[in-house]
């Protein structure tokens, strides 16, 4: 299949998913989502969101921040934008419809980029995190807050066996770290900080990806 038919086919899974994302996903991911912004803004207030979604952490963002939102979908967006009018979330400066694994900003532009459950589900993961070290400035981090399947022992054997059911709802078990760590070292510059077990239960973690300056 064709990059542009994968993208087509997951313009289209969002704009079904739209309706109803919030009422899935918010109580769920909330934990998680503030610790992925408090941990993008702690490194400068100019941050890139990218899979910014219908814009659930939109409003956990301190006022000071300078926020950039990117997705697919534009159903999704149209969802973000209503709650940036709504709130008067005068820290968000954009939302865009966006490839990650494209994007349109200049080099070295952000402090911080984050992508929360959405790495997983990218085809190309690993250009878009290259798109993400580029876009991020020196010294600066790639805030990552996903599940991310178990490496081994009877956990990863249930969690293959679930894997049809957790890939519909948008998670991929079968995507480990390690995966994650293998780019970051592959680059030369790219320094995994840290990686934490976060709620419910250690189901979600938080990996900071530092750029070396």
């Amino acid at each position: 299949m064709t990059d542009g038919a994968t993208t087509a086919l997951m313009r289209k899974a969002y704009a079904r998913w739209a309706p109803i994302y919030d009422l899935v996903y918010d109580k769920l991911t909330e934990s998680a989502a503030r610790a992925a912004v408090n941990a993008a803004v702690a490194c400068g207030p100019k941050v890139l969101e990218a899979g910014v979604g219908t814009g659930l952490s939109l409003g956990y963002y301190p006022k000071h921040a300078e926020v950039y939102g990117v997705d697919l979908s534009e159903d999704m967006l149209r969802r973000a934008q209503e709650k940036v009018e709504k709130r008067g979330l005068a820290h968000v400066k954009g939302l865009q419809v966006m490839d990650v694994t494209k994007l349109g900003f200049p080099s070295a532009m952000f402090d911080a980029v984050t992508a929360q459950f959405i790495i997983t589900l990218v085809p190309e993961p690993e250009v878009a995190l290259s798109e993400f070290a580029r876009v991020l400035k020196p010294g600066g981090e790639i805030v990552l807050a996903n599940h991310w399947g178990q490496p081994s022992g009877p956990i990863a054997a249930l969690e293959e066996m679930a894997a049809p059911i957790a890939k519909a709802i948008g998670w991929s078990s079968s995507f480990k770290s390690a995966r994650v760590e293998d780019w970051a070292r592959s680059t030369g510059n790219m320094e995994v900080v840290e990686l934490r077990s976060l709620f419910p239960v250690g189901f979600f973690k938080l990996m900071r990806i530092k750029k070396r300056a």
